[in-house]
């Protein structure tokens, strides 16, 4: 019996151990309401604000791991909680697997002006490479987007 009891609250720490960590996580459906909110933010606010906004390692467009990165159609990194990726062109940025995650952004930007993408980056909260699933939307010839991350 006394076994039986260990097993289960063994159990019950485990499950709560995993809906701390989903918890923790934004999801797609987060990512893509950032992107619009932040489309307001920038119309109402203009650029250079919103930019400087966005780019705030605490601010109102983070949540976990969660955040807003704005683009120029040629690549040009404009808004990310990053400073050493703001004013920097990344187009050439490749993820864990070669992929040409910026490109395709940006391609996706100019055919559709929305969609989602996915590509292997670092997430700020577990400190771990991480599949990230990306919504992005162009706005006043930007491209806003903000991402998922998902466990490995």
């Amino acid at each position: 019996m006394k076994q039986l009891f260990t097993l289960i609250v063994c159990f019950a720490i485990a499950l709560l151990s995993i809906r701390a960590d989903a918890a923790d996580r934004a999801t797609p459906a987060e990512a893509e309401a950032l992107v619009k909110r932040a489309i307001v933010y920038y119309q109402k606010n203009g650029k250079q604000k919103a930019m400087d906004e966005f780019s705030k390692s605490q601010g109102p467009f983070i949540d976990r791991d969660l955040y807003v990165t704005v683009i120029t159609m040629e690549g040009d990194s404009l808004a990310h909680i990053n400073p050493k990726m703001r004013g920097h062109n990344m187009m050439e940025f490749r993820d864990v697997d070669g992929k040409y995650a910026i490109r395709e952004r940006t391609q996706l930007a100019q055919k559709q002006g929305s969609g989602w993408h996915e590509f292997k980056f670092f997430n700020p909260v577990t400190k771990a490479i991480e599949t990230k699933r990306n919504y992005v939307e162009t706005y006043d010839n930007l491209v806003f987007s903000a991402g998922a991350f998902r466990p490995q």
